[in-house]
């Protein structure tokens, strides 16, 4: 099936964003890891494997578009140096993402091709509701508890 090349577009800078949260979420789970943090790893290495998901069925759409995935392209990520400013970091990330799912998701309903929209609102609800939501409790959490009791609690 051809697919508007804006969608396509669309998709590439979104598969851009998803490539690059999955890169940092990765590098971050790690450091989790090497620290201790079980909890946090865990957490954040579940997040790895959901944007490598979101990546997987924006390929596929892209290629079911007649286009070419851009496996190339990714924004810089950004390593934190400390627990909360991985945690922000990740957050950004997300709230990135959001607003490319948001105006892709008009992009799309501009050009007709509600099946792309549908899949996009399951990407945008895993973000919204899931990754940033969880991001922004565990921000407020070492806000109300203080970081050592944060980080006590994630070992």
């Amino acid at each position: 099936m051809k697919g508007s090349k804006q969608v396509i577009d669309a998709l590439n800078q979104l598969l851009s964003n998803e490539l690059t949260a999955m890169d940092q979420y990765f590098i971050h789970s790690r450091m989790y890891h090497d620290w201790g943090l079980q909890k946090l790893f865990a957490r954040i290495d579940h997040e790895f494997d959901d944007e490598k998901g979101h990546a997987s069925a924006l390929i596929e759409r892209i290629l079911f578009l007649g286009g070419v995935p851009d496996m190339v392209t990714r924004d810089p990520i950004h390593v934190g140096h400390d627990v909360p400013s991985m945690l922000q970091n990740d957050l950004n990330v997300e709230y990135a993402v959001q607003k490319l799912l948001k105006h892709s998701m008009a992009l799309c309903e501009q050009e007709q091709d509600y099946v792309t929209r549908t899949m996009l609102q399951q990407l945008l609800d895993d973000t919204e509701v899931d990754h940033a939501h969880w991001l922004e409790q565990q921000l407020n959490l070492i806000k109300l508890l203080g970081l050592p009791n944060y980080l006590q609690s994630q070992m």
